[in-house]
């Protein structure tokens, strides 16, 4: 895992969120655990070059042309992380409240490895990191214009997490870009 505090300067970054939060086509899902439906706890878009489609928890996303802005990025990152990312899960987190419950990337589309390139702008919120087999635990706060590169054995050694938190934040948009085999 590498984390890189300034890959876009912060002053973009902020301009950057609130395009995002403007031109990107947000979705409210919900998803069925335990028998019943409940929302997803924050705002989601999927966007892929050729349309593919990304599923994970019973969810189906299908997938809508890449944005020039995302095209961009996009662009940016192939270069930057020497990988052939063709699709991006944008999420947005309003405020304080919304989150995503522990987890790990590893859905067979992504490939036995995937690399994740994790772009953040708005709000810095804590990104939670837990040892599948140890336990260890350690955090990462994702400042505005950060990228976090998740790749090799990650996946599969570690579970993440954008928990709640009582402390009053502003929005935070997250881009995950992948590769979808």
């Amino acid at each position: 895992m590498q984390y890189y505090p300034n890959f876009i300067p912060y002053s973009e970054s902020l301009v950057l969120a609130r395009q995002l939060f403007t031109e990107l086509s947000w979705r409210e899902d919900q998803l069925l655990m335990f028998g019943k439906y409940v929302n997803v706890p924050r705002l989601q878009a999927w966007y892929a070059k050729d349309a593919q489609s990304y599923s994970y928890s019973k969810l189906a996303l299908a997938a809508l042309p890449l944005t020039p802005g995302l095209t961009k990025l996009n662009n940016q990152l192939r270069t930057f992380c020497q990988h052939g990312f063709n699709s991006v899960l944008a999420n947005c987190y309003r405020d304080h409240n919304d989150s995503v419950a522990w987890h790990s990337d590893d859905e067979p589309e992504l490939g036995p490895e995937p690399m994740i390139a994790s772009l953040s702008f708005g709000a810095e919120r804590v990104f939670h990191l837990k040892h599948k087999a140890t336990g260890e635990k350690c955090k990462i706060p994702l400042q505005s214009g950060s990228l976090l590169v998740m790749a090799g054995q990650t996946q599969h050694q570690w579970q993440h997490a954008i928990l709640k938190t009582k402390r009053q934040t502003a929005m935070r948009i997250n881009l995950t870009f992948r590769k979808i085999y």
